[in-house]
């Protein structure tokens, strides 16, 4: 069963941001930590950041000092913001649990050089 929905992916170029969000399950949300992963061409899924119910953020070592992670538990959503995009960002972005359940549709996001 997927749980989460996720906005705001698009074509940017190299060095501009976009801002990613997701709508968690509305009673199950706030108890768990959250996470934003991505599948690039050809890849597996790989953490891009995860976020507790408390606050408390990791990052991937590709995204830290570029992306940041926070959630907003009475709205029951995710945001990533992605700044200094890369064209080794682009892919498919998920949100899911950490660690993370069933996969969602994604956003694509693409950056172009």
């Amino acid at each position: 069963q997927v749980q989460f929905v996720e906005s705001g992916g698009g074509l940017v170029q190299a060095g501009e941001s976009l801002k990613l969000s997701c709508e968690g399950p509305e009673k199950t949300f706030n108890l768990d930590s959250v996470g934003w992963y991505r599948q690039g061409p050809g890849k597996n899924y790989e953490l891009v950041a995860a976020v507790s119910i408390m606050g408390s953020t990791t990052y991937g070592e590709a995204v830290k000092g570029r992306f940041t992670i926070s959630r907003d538990n009475a709205k029951k959503t995710v945001t990533l913001q992605m700044d200094s995009l890369k064209v080794e960002d682009t892919g498919l972005y998920y949100c899911n649990w950490y660690p993370p359940g069933n996969w969602g549709q994604g956003t694509q996001v693409t950056v172009s050089p």
